[in-house]
């Protein structure tokens, strides 16, 4: 998954659609203003597919895995060999025995990292998508969370760098899953590991 590729396709969209964009407006003038009901519905919207989202994790954990395309691979079971096969290389490989190899997001497609022990997966990351990035990982927030999952198993306050960053951590039978935000709105990823 190379980064140079996507973003000169999401230029080139972004152009064509503001060319595309300016002349419906001046074809048709009657476009403008959008209405506010149709902003806060497609704000709605993205808000429900969000919480789709974060529910998509909550039975897959039980299995210590992933939902999505990664389904297939059960952390403490499958292999380095399992995630080389299905996304090959990594574009970043761990310079450490506890480095995460890491997958970027590219072209609606999410983000991932591995980490191994004995070439079996010890942790998997989740680090949603770019684009849309509100329909997915973006719009889970704290309250949503805590909202629609209850009290989490435990919450820790982690340092990266300068960054402070707050781990709400829920255990699903013998794996955890851990949610990493910036901020109460700015989910980072979520990691999935054994307990």
């Amino acid at each position: 998954m190379r980064l140079k590729q996507p973003i000169l396709k999401i230029t080139l969209a972004a152009a064509l659609t503001t060319v595309v964009g300016v002349g419906a407006v001046i074809a048709n003038p009657g476009l403008l203003p959008v209405s506010q009901a149709a902003a806060a519905k497609a704000s709605v919207t993205d808000s429900e597919q969000a919480l789709k989202t974060l529910n998509s994790f909550y039975k897959p954990a039980l299995k210590g895995q992933f939902p999505g395309s990664v389904s297939g691979f059960t952390v403490g079971k499958s292999t380095r060999q399992d995630v080389y096969k299905l996304f090959g290389e990594p574009e970043q490989k761990g310079n450490n025995a506890d480095a995460f190899e890491l997958y970027h997001a590219e072209m609606g497609h999410p983000g991932y990292a591995f980490s191994y022990k004995l070439d079996k997966i010890r942790e998997m990351r989740y680090f949603g998508t770019n684009i849309e990035r509100q329909t997915n990982i973006g719009g889970i927030t704290m309250s949503m969370l805590k909202k629609n999952w209850f009290a989490p198993n435990a919450t820790t306050i982690i340092k990266n760098g300068k960054l402070k960053q707050t781990k709400l951590t829920y255990v699903r039978g013998d794996y955890k899953l851990e949610f990493i935000f910036n901020s109460s709105t700015d989910l980072d990823h979520i990691n999935l590991l054994h307990s």
